[in-house]
């Protein structure tokens, strides 16, 4: 996998201080994309084990609340399989730090017989707390919304979904 840029400290993808890693590598190129170049799945540098480690080590002081996966989609399946390294490693090291993805697919792709599904998908999520889900839709854009470019996506509650067995546990946060 390569990926695009990490942010050491951002807000704007998350909940409280996070560290944003952006992975190469999108198929849905959504109109007004806000990041198209990250599409290229060769776009970026090479995420190594250097590169995972100085993820953590940007996670490590307290003021930061966890880590935002985006792109690119880190939803895609050689992405997924990719970061898995990463978040097992984080939940080992730093269990309190909260993991976002933003991913165009639907939460439901992620499933069994989904679209994105893969042999990492079930542990992928269950090593992360929230999914904004959904193709950023123009037509839909809607500034106003927390933490979602469209009115389209939804914030996910990845523990909720899960102890419910409900695709549709979208809640705000």
């Amino acid at each position: 996998m390569n990926y695009a840029q990490i942010k050491p400290v951002t807000i704007e993808n998350g909940t409280g201080v996070r560290v944003s890693l952006f992975v190469s590598g999108c198929r849905h190129h959504c109109r007004d994309c806000f990041n198209p170049e990250t599409w290229d799945f060769g776009y970026g540098k090479p995420f190594t084990a250097e590169t995972e480690e100085e993820v953590l080590r940007a996670l490590s002081p307290s003021y930061i609340a966890g880590l935002t996966l985006l792109g690119g989609d880190p939803g895609e399946p050689e992405n997924q399989e990719a970061l898995l390294p990463l978040l097992r490693k984080l939940r080992a090291r730093l269990p309190e730090k909260t993991v976002w993805i933003y991913s165009g697919y639907l939460h439901e792709d992620f499933l069994p017989g989904g679209r994105a599904h893969c042999a990492a998908s079930e542990e992928f999520l269950a090593l992360s707390d929230i999914l904004v889900d959904g193709p950023f839709v123009a037509e839909q854009k809607d500034i106003s919304l927390p933490f979602r470019g469209s009115a389209n996506q939804r914030i996910i509650d990845l523990a909720a979904a899960g102890a419910s067995g409900r695709d549709d546990a979208a809640e705000e946060v």
